[in-house]
């Protein structure tokens, strides 16, 4: 008795111990100390255990208040402190984790939480010299690891934190544990926490740098904290430096792109690079990574890290070889690194920006202000003025040298060509040489090689001047700097079109003289707006595409070909109708070229398309173009154009099996460019008024297919791009959500195994093709489901009902709602025989389990009658299934709650309406019309009712007594009295509608379920 008292007695004590270190943490350490000379005085066990109930109140208390966390710190802190005498303090530390390895396995979830808490904090604090067992250190592992799993995310968390400790320890695998948790890791704190505990190595990597694309913003910040304090600059590759920058400055969480650029700032430039920009670009390969190298330099401009020193300029790359007695002499050009010159080219671009913007608020100001911004635009005006070149002849000189260098510093080149849209060329002279030095730019050909036969082999893509998009933009932005009058631009480039056309159109010139010409023309193309420009130009645009394009698309070289059909794309886009010859051409490339000439005709067709619309180039072929026939179109055989509509064309292009080609220049398939073409050509199918949406769903079943498909795995920029189509594609029109009931059964059959000829294979083969067509027809329902937009519907008006199974007629038809997807999906289940096979069995009851999901409106009275019919049929066809039969039934009872005139029947001539709205066909024998089968099915005419049932039809007629003072009497045999009960409910239905729409959900719920117990009585009773 007195040994409990003294217990109590200490236990007391440490509880007024902590509820006094609960209030501040000011008193903890003299607290400590009289908490630790407590324990010196006391037997151990009785202190650890008197410790621990004075502890246990704050594992019942489950907020994470400030006093709580003050109480956990300080009893951490004093179980990893030592004790005054020996090793007291250790014997307490072994027992006091045992005890929290109790809690930690407890059924509550606060005890855990506290436990995994406490022994995280512990661990965290604990020294190095602290002599616990192995043993202990082993369950405490165990125990964590078991808490990692934990369903609760803040156990998780904390036991993430208490095995950090031990990550590096060679006899555990618990790096390896925490790469295996991390991917599948639902709560970004935990993944925060795994994150920040691992270890720099070359096997967690490639785990940190894949959490730059993390979801959760605190997961991505912790990925570029761990990289800044972990990995040095020179531990990662080329491709990780770029990545992670590419990534982290342009990540849409202001937090993470501030973190990325304090880890380039602090880490990368000042220790690793001494502050020197260039030396930074250097480390990131700006030859390859341009666009990183940019936005690398914007960061730094803006950020003001960017020092220019004294005497940093263009013009230290001059370099004067001496003076004679007539003046100075000629000088030398340095040439000058690709870092150096991307480095000069956005520092200018900064300085010429910020000088615009500055004038420009000087501008809108007003007395000192102006005054302000005036002295800052000119200050960056004078330096600029100093680094750039002082004439304009050094400027061509300089980038002259480097031209002249060759293709190794054509990269250099083109950066000094896009620095010299900074300069000045108001001046006559200046533009004049300028303008010479342009027109040297225009005419430079293409490079070449030779190949091991002796063979030219033209160097870059092809398509563009100087064989490279980039160097192309920079030619033009700086003859477009030059040539700034209206129509002086395509005045200059056209006469050196007209120039090396020459020996084009005498049919003297080879294919490299062919590839300059054309690039020249689409240079052109690309930066002009209209037609007008060039009309009474040295050469015009009839005589270009009658001289050059439509010859050169049949020239024999196929680079020749390729170029002519991209000009010839873009030669439509400028027209305000596509013309005959370039439609004609277009789709004879696309049919009879090779895959190479194919995939770039299709590229131009599908532009054209969505630029004019296809009804405008099934116009322009001045013929009549039929459907898609029966006889499959043969590609790259050298076969004439054939007479169908350019949407079948393409539909029958998506078709073929183009063994995998892939564009060399894009990394593009044809299937991507077309399936990306068609997308936009349905979405945009109503803003082509002339458009025949017939086949649309054909095509929209198509690209469904190709979405599901796992025989295109390697279509995943297709699959991207129509991701984004799916989402926006139901909502933007009626027409649309029509287009898509009509592809939803022509999907399913592509994709179910056994149906429409489908190829089966192994169980597992046959169980995944199914489980791809269910997530497809979920997900057609799921479009379906999705409201239009606002646009699409007019305004709301005042009269309408509030009750939302109330449709008014501005909403979509049936055609384009669930009701007539619901008709369709019964109306092929109805067409099966009761003999099928294990295929059809397995395709019915999946479109039957679609079936009982879609909802119809009230409005719709004619097409809920109809489906009643069909239902009739349905439940035939899967009568062996019970659940199915069960939730057609329910599906059934529903639809006759929502039948405003249940004793009207539907007439042959609505019923052929309805069908003909949807296309279908479905034949009622005579007494299927005139009677329909009541439902639920008819009730046996025995009499003999249990006593269960007596008492639950008493306390259903005194229910209807209470509801409705009309009550119905049966007095013929039970099918009549089936009968009547239907009469009744729909009496109570209409006028219960006119109250209240929660009073007609609870009595059709109330009357679902006496169904379905008098269903299941009835059954019981036959059986």
């Amino acid at each position: 008795m007195a040994i409990s008292e003294e217990n109590a007695k200490l236990s007391r004590k440490i509880a007024k111990v902590f509820d006094d270190v609960r209030t501040s943490n000011a008193i903890h350490t003299r607290k400590l100390k009289e908490l630790a000379a407590l324990r010196s005085s006391s037997p151990p066990a009785e202190f650890c255990a008197a410790f621990c109930e004075a502890l246990t109140p704050l594992f019942n208390f489950q907020r994470r208040t400030t006093s709580a966390e003050r109480i956990i710190k300080f009893a951490s802190v004093f179980a990893c402190s030592r004790g005054g005498k020996g090793n007291s303090g250790d014997g307490f530390l072994e027992k006091f984790l045992n005890f929290l390895l109790v809690a930690a396995a407890a059924a509550n979830r606060t005890p855990r939480f506290r436990a995994c808490q406490i022994v995280s904090e512990i661990i965290m604090r604990l020294p190095d010299d602290a002599e616990v067992s192995s043993g202990l250190w082993d369950e405490v592992i165990e125990c964590m690891e078991l808490r990692v799993c934990d369903k609760v995310p803040s156990v998780r968390t904390f036991a993430v934190r208490a095995l950090a400790r031990f990550i590096n320890d060679s006899e555990n695998d618990i790096l390896d544990f925490f790469l295996d948790k991390l991917p599948f890791e639902q709560n970004g704190d935990v993944r925060k926490i795994i994150v920040l505990s691992l270890p720099p190595s070359s096997a967690t990597l490639l785990t940190i740098i894949d959490c730059t694309l993390d979801v959760s913003e605190s997961v991505r910040k912790a990925a570029y904290f761990v990289l800044a304090s972990k990995f040095p600059l020179q531990s990662l590759s080329i491709k990780f430096r770029a990545n992670i920058l590419q990534r982290g400055l342009a990540d849409r969480s202001t937090a993470v792109a501030k973190e990325c650029l304090r880890m380039m700032k602090d880490e990368w430039l000042e220790k690793c690079c001494n502050g020197d920009p260039i030396e930074l670009l250097k480390y990131l390969d700006v030859e390859t990574y341009e666009s990183v190298g940019e936005s690398v330099m914007t960061n730094l401009l803006k950020a003001g890290l960017v020092k220019l020193q004294d005497g940093q300029t263009l013009r230290k790359f001059f370099k004067s070889n001496g003076n004679s007695a007539e003046g100075p002499c000629d000088h030398s050009i340095e040439l000058m690194e690709a870092e150096v010159a991307l480095f000069w080219r956005m520092v200018t671009k900064h300085l010429h920006m910020e000088a615009h913007k500055k004038g420009t608020d000087a501008a809108m100001a007003k007395g000192m202000e102006s005054a302000v911004y005036a002295e800052e635009a000119s200050d960056s005006n004078d330096l600029l003025d100093n680094i750039l070149p002082a004439t304009i002849s050094e400027y061509v000189e300089l980038v002259n040298a480097h031209i002249t260098a060759g293709t190794n510093h054509r990269f250099v080149s083109r950066q000094l060509l896009l620095l010299g849209i900074m300069l000045d060329f108001s001046d006559p002279s200046n533009r004049k040489v300028a303008g010479e030095f342009v027109q040297d730019l225009l005419h430079i050909v293409l490079d070449h090689e030779l190949d091991y036969n002796g063979n030219e082999v033209v160097i870059g893509d092809c398509f563009n001047l100087g064989g490279e998009k980039h160097w192309a933009n920079a030619v033009a932005e700086l003859t477009k700097k030059v040539h700034t009058a209206k129509g002086e631009f395509e005045e200059v480039v056209l006469t050196v079109v007209e120039e090396v056309a020459r020996s084009c159109r005498e049919r003297t010139a080879d294919c490299k003289q062919w590839l300059h010409c054309l690039a020249l023309v689409a240079l052109l193309f690309e930066n002009t707006s209209s037609f007008r420009h060039m009309e009474g130009r040295p050469i015009e645009p009839n005589e270009i595409l009658h001289s050059l394009l439509l010859p050169g698309a049949k020239h024999s070289n196929l680079d020749v070909q390729r170029a002519s059909i991209r000009c010839l794309g873009l030669f439509g886009l400028l027209q305000r109708k596509p013309s005959e010859d370039i439609v004609k051409q277009l789709r004879c490339s696309f049919i009879k070229g090779p895959p190479t000439v194919t995939i770039i005709a299709s590229r131009a067709l599908l532009d054209l398309a969505v630029w004019h619309g296809p009804h405008e180039m099934d116009k322009a072929m001045n013929c009549n173009l039929s459907k898609m026939s029966s006889t499959p179109v043969e590609f790259c055989s050298g076969s004439e154009d054939v007479d169908i509509e350019l949407l079948d064309l393409l539909y029958a292009g998506l078709e073929h099996d183009w063994a995998d080609f892939v564009d060399i220049d894009e990394n593009r398939s044809i299937e991507d460019i077309l399936g990306e073409g068609l997308a936009k050509i349905l979405l945009l199918s109503n803003k082509f008024p002339g458009s025949l949406a017939s086949e649309h769903h054909l095509l929209l079943a198509k690209l469904i297919s190709l979405y599901f498909s796992s025989e295109n795995e390697e279509l995943q920029r297709l699959k991207q791009c129509l991701s984004v189509f799916f989402e926006h594609y139901p909502s933007l029109s009626a027409n649309h959500k029509k287009c898509l009931s009509k592809a939803f059964m022509p999907v399913i059959r592509s994709l179910w195994p056994g149906i429409n000829g489908n190829v089966a294979g192994s169980n597992m083969m046959v169980s995944n093709m199914r489980k791809r067509a269910m997530q497809a027809s979920r997900f057609m329902l799921q479009m379906m489901q999705v409201p239009l937009f606002a646009k699409e519907t007019t305004k709301p008006d005042d009269n309408i009902s509030e009750n939302p199974d109330t449709e008014t007629d501005s909403l979509p038809d049936f055609e384009s709602g669930e009701e007539g997807l619901a008709i369709r999906i019964a109306i092929e289940v109805a067409s099966f025989n009761r003999k099928k096979t294990s295929a059809e069995k397995s395709y019915v009851a999946a479109l039957c389990k679609t079936l009982v999901l879609l909802q119809f409106r009230v409005s719709e009275q004619m097409v809920i009658k109809l489906m009643q019919r069909i239902l009739n049929r349905v439940s035939v066809a899967v009568a062996a299934e019970k659940d199915l039969t069960k939730e057609l039934r329910q599906m059934s009872e529903r639809l006759q709650a929502i039948d405003s005139c249940p004793d009207e029947k539907l007439s042959p001539e609505q019923t052929n309406l309805i069908l003909g709205k949807l296309g279908l066909e479905i034949n009622f024998d005579v007494d299927e019309i005139t009677e329909v089968p009541p439902t639920p099915a008819p009730q046996s005419t025995r009499q003999n009712r249990s006593r269960r049932r007596r008492a639950k039809d008493e306390e259903s007629s005194s229910s209807d007594e209470e509801v409705s003072p009309t009550s119905v009497v049966p007095t013929t045999p039970v099918v009549t009295n089936s009968r009547s009960q239907r009469a009744s409910k729909t009496i109570a239905l209409s006028r219960m509608t006119a109250k209240t729409t929660v009073t007609i959900d609870e009595d059709d719920d109330e009357d679902d379920d006496d169904d379905d117990v008098d269903s299941d009585v009835t059954s019981d009773d036959d059986s």
